[in-house]
């Protein structure tokens, strides 16, 4: 039986990692992979075939134990529909003042900021934009934005793919020191594996390095040589935006960086600061008149209501299967440690790691790679299972970091880069030759620093 759980879930991921050959959105083989999991570990515990260990490393066994056991698993598998519900409603508050900053075209004043003249200064100013904004509204959403702003200043296609690839890896750095960033660092905040303050304070500078390297040096590539031409029609638009579009956007980037502080001031879980601002947001835009002649009929056009039916809700099933299929592994006893200790499934897997390759570094190094391949989210959640070390512990810094920025190696290996591929039809080889060694070498360098910072 315990094979069998093991196989769900390699297989499970096999399907995550082939969505696009295989034409199967990854929720399915997600939602499918944690049911059967769950439903095999609760057969397999009642029939006495193996044990389940809780976060507290309390063994459960059904035919020693009985019905106090049986309570056991009961509130174990709560324990971790809790931890997941967590992050999924602080990715639903966070996804929805976006999308209300976006009906009420917020995102449209950073355009009128962009003032270039060359390739070079815009491949810069995108950059840091990607960067900045990324650490603000997640990666993922700092793309889209950015590429729908590269589309009305970027007509040549051929460009746009070179700015494209160095956004995915601006934005996908941006993410990793922010702990509402990227859904792999706010696993690790809401987990209480890091500190906001600590995050950002040991990961920006290494983050920093993995995007100047790249986009230094293809500020000096071909592609990246000569002048852009604005559409001066595109900059007239300007005039007309509407009333409310400086004031959401302010107000929903100001409520997402309160955020930390809140939780800082209240020591109350992260979603319940990011309720408080999507509250704000939805009590402003309640009252707020986007246009000069607005109506009551037109207010369905700028409503939250509209903005939470433009959630991406399949993505948030996506993040409730594979968080719930980690935790049935992290669950299931699978041995003992060399001390005796009986461990779960994850934890016996780091053990043999640590046999294999005796340095973590290198084995966080590998996670980073594998990230570029597989999806970052069940890799964090595993390695959270894997390791046992306390808050702002130095391994936890390396693996935010690695996961966050490895995936921009390969386009299919981050949220950000599939984004780009479907919007910009980016090709998987194009990308291969052209922006992942560039990814690559901002990697290495960001990581060799981060475990220099760490050793002082």
């Amino acid at each position: 039986m315990t094979s069998i759980i093991i196989l769900i879930f390699v297989l499970g991921y096999l399907s995550i990692t082939l969505e696009h050959p295989l034409k199967l959105d990854k929720t399915v083989p997600a939602l499918l992979m944690a049911v059967l999991m769950w439903a095999l570990l609760a057969l397999g515990f009642q029939n006495g075939m193996f044990d389940v260990i809780n976060g507290e490393n309390q063994v459960f066994n059904f035919l020693k134990d009985g019905e106090m056991a049986q309570e056991g698993f009961h509130s174990l598998l709560l324990h971790h529909l809790g931890k997941t519900a967590e992050i999924l409603v602080f990715l639903i508050g966070a996804m929805t003042i976006v999308e209300i900053i976006d009906l009420h075209e917020g995102f449209d004043i950073l355009k009128s900021w962009i003032k270039a003249k060359t390739k070079k200064q815009l491949l810069w100013i995108i950059a840091i934009l990607a960067f900045v904004l990324s650490a603000i509204i997640d990666n993922l959403t700092a793309t889209i934005v950015l590429i729908t702003l590269l589309r009305k200043l970027v007509t040549k296609k051929e460009d746009r793919l070179w700015f494209a690839g160095l956004i995915v890896i601006a934005a996908n750095a941006g993410g990793a020191w922010s702990p509402i960033g990227d859904v792999t660092t706010t696993m690790l905040w809401i987990g209480k594996r890091v500190s906001a303050a600590h995050l950002v304070e040991r990961l920006i500078l290494p983050s920093i390095v993995s995007v100047v390297i790249p986009v230094f040096i293809a500020s000096f590539l071909p592609a990246f040589k000569g002048n852009i031409h604005v559409d001066v029609k595109d900059d007239n638009e300007v005039k007309h935006r509407l009333l409310s579009s400086k004031r959401m956007l302010f107000l929903g980037l100001g409520m997402m960086i309160f955020v930390p502080i809140f939780k800082t001031i209240t020591h109350l879980p992260p979603y319940l600061g990011m309720m408080l601002g999507l509250g704000i947001v939805w009590l402003v835009s309640e009252y707020i008149h986007p246009e000069e002649d607005f109506s009551e009929e037109r207010k369905h056009l700028y409503s939250p209501h509209k903005a939470l039916s433009r959630i991406e809700m399949s993505s948030i099933l996506f993040f409730l299967g594979i968080l719930m299929a980690v935790a049935a592994l992290e669950s299931l006893v699978y041995g003992a440690t060399q001390s005796g200790e009986m461990v779960g499934t994850l934890r016996y897997l780091a053990e043999v790691l640590k046999g294999a390759i005796p340095n973590d570094s290198i084995v966080i190094l590998l996670l980073g790679v594998l990230s570029a391949i597989i999806d970052n989210v069940p890799l964090v959640a595993a390695s959270m299972g894997m390791y046992n070390a306390p808050i702002d512990a130095s391994i936890w810094h390396l693996i935010a970091y690695s996961a966050g920025t490895g995936g921009s190696m390969l386009i299919i290996g981050s949220a950000a880069g599939v984004a780009a591929m479907g919007m910009e039809k980016i090709d998987f080889l194009w990308y291969f030759k052209k922006i992942t060694w560039l990814a690559a070498i901002g990697f290495v360098a960001g990581y060799l620093l981060l475990l220099v910072m760490e050793s002082l």
